[in-house]
């Protein structure tokens, strides 16, 4: 999924749905004085937060190169990205964590139990329209891959950030109502903290694998295999080229590809025929692959790429 107006539409729903989740979450905590429920509340502000973020970043992603940026502004995107996981564990999980073993230490009775029950009901169907919303834009490019394996290989983090954020959401209010139905059927408030706890332990967990996805993008992952496949093709198939010694890809957005190319070029070419089969070969890849931004071409005999290999060895 490119970052253009699929991934704004799930931000944009999802902020809708989480502004008005968090409004009623805090009124209804403010009203009942459930932990649990002010969690959630924390919880919903914290995902509106991150849905900003995203916003902010899709666009500074979208700048064009400059002087101090040569490359672009892509991994802006990827960056912000890794900011949102840490505000859902710092802020989320962390408020999350201190309001559960406040009200385990001074437990507080759920006054209106019934106000929460609404509220979450409510919540509910906010998020899972969100969800939903999520979920059919990441089956668009998800294809046959499993969901897991689909996330990670995505270099698109709104698209599956979004998803984790919802299904957290989700899972968050299924703890609250069995915290809030628990400690009001039990007369035991102080298992309205353990939910809180619960939900902390649920946005840390999420934040961790968010974190994971988001830190490898930002250091800097390749090109998909077919992508990969295609450029050597390419290469390999222009006259005058002998062999395809290295290929090395990265994203700096989810549309936005730089791609090196190390190669073997007949030793009779002259110099303007290898200029003009290094144009012809970066012309077909950007007329295939519209992503590559960015194409460095260089011509190496095998023997130089095998000298300078055995030189460089690993410490």
């Amino acid at each position: 999924m490119a970052t253009g107006s699929a991934s704004r539409k799930v931000i944009y729903a999802a902020l809708a749905g989480n502004l008005l989740v968090a409004l009623t979450k805090f009124a209804a905590a403010a009203w009942t004085g459930s932990s649990a429920m002010l969690s959630e509340g924390v919880h919903s502000v914290v995902d509106t937060s991150n849905q900003i973020l995203l916003l902010y970043g899709i666009s500074r992603s979208a700048k064009p190169r400059d002087g101090e940026h040569p490359l672009g502004y892509g991994r802006e995107l990827y960056f912000w990205s890794f900011i949102v996981a840490l505000l859902i564990f710092s802020l989320g999980a962390g408020v999350s964590f201190y309001e559960g073993i406040a009200h385990i230490l001074t437990p507080v009775r759920i006054s209106d139990p019934f106000v929460n029950y609404i509220v979450l009901a409510v919540s509910f169907v906010f998020e899972g329209t969100t969800f939903w919303i999520a979920l059919k834009e990441f089956n668009k490019v998800r294809g046959s891959l499993g969901y897991f394996e689909a996330v990670t290989r995505s270099k698109d983090p709104p698209s599956f950030l979004v998803l984790f954020e919802d299904s957290a959401a989700l899972i968050g209010i299924v703890i609250a109502f069995v915290g809030t139905l628990a400690a009001d059927r039990l007369a035991m408030p102080v298992l309205d903290g353990v939910a809180s706890i619960g939900i902390g332990i649920l946005l840390t967990a999420t934040a961790i694998f968010l974190a994971r996805e988001s830190k490898g993008l930002l250091i800097g992952e390749g090109a998909r295999g077919h992508t990969i496949r295609s450029i050597r093709r390419i290469a390999a198939e222009q006259p005058g080229v002998e062999q395809v010694n290295d290929l090395v890809t990265v994203h700096l957005a989810p549309d936005q590809v730089v791609a090196a190319l190390s190669l073997e070029f007949r030793d009779a070419l002259t110099t303007p025929e290898i200029e003009n089969a290094v144009a012809t070969i970066e012309r077909r890849i950007r007329g295939l692959h519209p992503e590559v931004v960015s194409i460095f071409v260089k011509p190496q005999s095998s023997s130089t790429r095998e000298q300078r290999t055995q030189t460089i060895k690993p410490a």
